[in-house]
């Protein structure tokens, strides 16, 4: 091949959806900071893609050679994104799926996102193109700037998670993997479960927190019914208090404390623990006092 192609190829933009989301946010800056053009699509992002707006999604795609798919959860909108990923030529694809959709029991599903998930990895897999599968469990950034995030900042973590564990992931970990799959050799037709290198228990991860912040963080564990009862006194539809509680049931039962190899698998080093998270986003600033 000649250096012109060659050329002309690393000159073609990556297309990032959800770009100012955990991981998108993350990707689209280890990319830039290589010197690679990024397209950052989001609905309130540099470039505007929406998942509910088919109209948005020719431009997005147009000229990119490698995508990086954040879904919404319970749709099957990834099918038909494939679809005309194919027809404008892009190359190589990277998804953001769920750890544990193919273990049995692993948790409830009132919402239909598991049938969803199932169909956007089986879409890519047909595509034709270059794919690589990226299953994130809990990103340990939840309590940074996600579901936990309040709480924390409040001193006081009320959940239904008994005394269960997870292997958080930290979102850089999984930033870093999609940034080697869009750009790297050797990830085609990889599915890589990403998690942290240790379970962690809500108990512990707190303890850590109020270790690295000098702010005390006390974990509450309640019962589900409690839990559902809090978020509706705090103005939830009685539904969504329920299907978020059945988010929760990974960590009660442990079905997420396994160690996956994904991290290791894709970046050739072990994935940062809970306590490596936990000193730089305090150091970042992460937990204002």
């Amino acid at each position: 091949m000649s250096e012109q192609p060659i050329r002309a190829m690393s000159e073609q933009p990556i297309l990032v959806t959800g770009a100012t989301g955990k991981s998108g946010r993350r990707v689209v800056r280890r990319l830039r900071a290589r010197g690679l053009p990024v397209r950052a699509a989001a609905r309130g992002g540099e470039h505007v893609f929406d998942w509910a707006d088919p109209g948005t999604w020719d431009a997005a795609l147009s000229g990119v050679r490698a995508a990086y798919i954040v879904q919404v959860d319970g749709t099957k909108l990834v099918r038909p994104f494939v679809e005309r990923a194919v027809r404008h030529g892009v190359r190589r694809l990277v998804l953001a799926s769920g750890r544990g959709i193919d273990l049995p029991g692993y948790a409830k599903d009132r919402d239909g996102i598991l049938e969803g998930l199932l169909d956007s990895e089986a879409a890519v897999r047909e595509s034709g193109l270059e794919w690589t599968i990226t299953r994130p469990g809990w990103f340990a950034q939840n309590f940074s700037e996600g579901f936990f995030a309040d709480a924390v900042r409040a001193g006081e973590l009320r959940l239904p998670a008994g005394d269960g564990a997870a292997s958080f992931v930290d979102a850089e970990d999984i930033a870093a993997v999609v940034a080697a799959a869009l750009t790297g050799d050797g990830h085609a037709g990889q599915v890589y479960e990403l998690s942290g290198p240790e379970a962690v228990t809500l108990a512990e991860a707190a303890a850590t927190i109020s270790e690295v912040t000098g702010r005390a963080l006390r974990y509450v564990p309640i019962s589900p019914e409690e839990y559902v009862a809090e978020l509706v006194h705090q103005g939830w539809p009685a539904a969504d208090a329920a299907a978020f509680a059945d988010v929760i049931e990974p960590l009660r039962n442990g079905t997420d404390a396994y160690v996956s190899d994904g991290v290791p698998r894709a970046l050739g080093r072990p994935a940062r623990t809970f306590a490596e998270f936990a000193k730089a986003t305090a150091a970042e600033g992460g937990w204002p006092t």
